[in-house]
Formats: C-alpha cells, sequence, structure tokens
C-alpha cells in the first residue's frame, strides 16, 4: 500500500507538515518493499484550491492513505471521493508517522479538522 505523508522535507527524518495543501513535500511510502521517494508539491502556490489540486495529486499517485497534521473541507472531499483514507494530527518524523501507521496506532480522521484557507494562515481549526 502506498500512503502519502505531508513534509517538511525530503527524507523520512523530516518533520509531518501540519498542512495538507500547502505543505512542500509529499513522502510516498510503499509498506510492501519499504521504500520512499519525495514529490514537491507544485499546489502549494496556489492562489486558492490548493487542498483541492493536492488531493487529485495524491489520488493520482496511487495512495490509498493520507497522513497529516490538518486537512480542510475540499481536501477532505477530494480524497475521500477518491477513496483514499486520512489520518490527521499526526506530528514528528515522517519515519515515526509510518511506523505507527504500520503498527495500526493512527485513527481514521471522519471529517476534516479545519476551515478553509487553514494553511494560508488566514484559517482555524473547526
Amino acid at each position: 500500500m502506498i500512503i502519502a505523508i505531508s513534509s517538511t522535507g525530503t527524507s523520512l527524518e523530516s518533520n509531518v507538515d501540519a498542512r495538507f495543501g500547502r505543505c512542500p513535500f509529499f513522502i510516498f511510502y510503499d509498506t510492501e518493499n519499504d521504500s520512499f521517494e519525495h514529490v514537491s508539491n507544485e499546489a502549494r502556490g496556489a492562489m486558492g484550491g490548493a487542498g483541492i489540486q493536492t488531493g487529485q495529486m495524491i489520488a493520482n499517485k496511487g495512495a490509498k492513505a493520507v497522513i497529516t497534521g490538518n486537512v480542510g473541507p475540499n481536501a477532505f472531499r477530494v480524497l475521500s471521493t477518491g477513496k483514499v483514507k486520512i489520518y490527521t494530527g499526526v506530528s514528528g518524523k515522517v519515519s515515526e508517522a509510518v511506523e505507527k501507521f504500520k503498527a495500526g496506532q493512527l485513527t481514521e480522521t471522519t471529517a476534516p479538522n479545519v476551515t478553509s484557507h487553514f494553511g494560508m494562515g488566514g484559517g482555524g481549526r473547526s
């Protein structure tokens, strides 16, 4: 299974980014062979719709789960439509998040946990 983790950097030692749509990178981790790649989030600088564009990129790359700090309503809708499971409230190193996921220690999110535009600094927790 491929999982996507919002990240502040390009390695497993980078921190999980609290933002989904505007994080600088995603780590795509394949749990079947313990390999990963990083992908720049090209939508992070979008004037609007960053969460939607990022959600579409995640689904198009075949990820079945997303691990992040927060997800807004638009991204949540796109990911849910793509049948991508969402885990929010995660912090610390990407490697720690992966291990928690593999151990079944993360709880799937059933609703967005921030309002739209959270990553732009103008939103807030819902």
